[in-house]
């Protein structure tokens, strides 16, 4: 067995706890602490995140996408092979080691999605934009922590109360979509995109395929 060999490590926004970027091989892995946050083997769910995104906004002329969470890049190459030559895809990333990570000891895996032209990369908080411009995306998909209870970085609760749904849904176009991948489900947050307007449709998703560990996606339209 080849032994698994850590390549860098990032505080978390807060400075608490500490993100280790680890390899084995081929293999990455992104660890916090005992928690494995992400896996180069385990992509399914996160290129679901794209697609599923991605069929209800088809036939959109210049769709405008924002990623919050860059991750392994799963969600946004997933995206990039979707979309068109006219789309422009936003990812908003916090913690700046990632993005180093993606240019750097990572960058077989991203393939230089990261130099499409379609693409920006801004090292921010995803709610800082979503709060910033209204009726501007036609999707806005979030794989930030480990969904709606976040683990890495308390900040992000915000973006899954009340408050942050509603920002949400004003910085969508009419019939954009709010898309959240989730490590599980989540009744409570179900009902809070309900009761922030959405029409909500939760489809269950596996890790690698037909396999692994199984996540939630969370579709929410925005039907004004």
């Amino acid at each position: 067995m080849i032994p698994w060999v850590q390549l860098d490590s990032a505080k978390t926004p807060d400075g608490g706890q500490e993100l280790r970027l680890k390899r084995r091989g081929t293999e990455f892995s992104i660890m916090l602490g005992t928690n494995e946050l992400m896996n180069s083997r385990l992509s399914g769910s996160e290129e679901a995140l794209a697609s599923l995104s991605c069929e209800k906004i088809a036939g959109r002329k210049q769709p405008k996408i924002l990623i919050g969470g860059l991750g392994m890049g799963f969600t946004l190459r997933a995206a990039l092979a979707e979309l068109g030559g006219d789309a422009s895809i936003t990812v908003a990333e916090l913690v700046p080691a990632v993005v180093a990570w993606a240019r750097g000891p990572m960058a077989e895996i991203f393939k230089n999605c990261l130099d499409d032209p379609r693409v920006t990369i801004l090292e921010a908080e995803v709610g800082h934009i979503i709060s910033s411009d209204q009726s501007a995306w036609d999707a806005i998909l979030l794989d930030v922590d480990n969904g709606p209870e976040g683990i890495v970085h308390k900040g992000n609760d915000a973006l899954y109360g009340a408050t942050g749904l509603g920002a949400a849904r004003a910085a969508l176009k009419p019939g954009g979509v709010l898309a959240v991948w989730s490590q599980g489900p989540d009744s409570g947050f179900a009902r809070r995109l309900k009761q922030a307007g959405f029409a909500v449709e939760e489809v269950n998703t596996r890790a690698n395929g037909k396999r692994g560990a199984r996540h939630v996606i969370w579709i929410a339209t925005n039907g004004k």
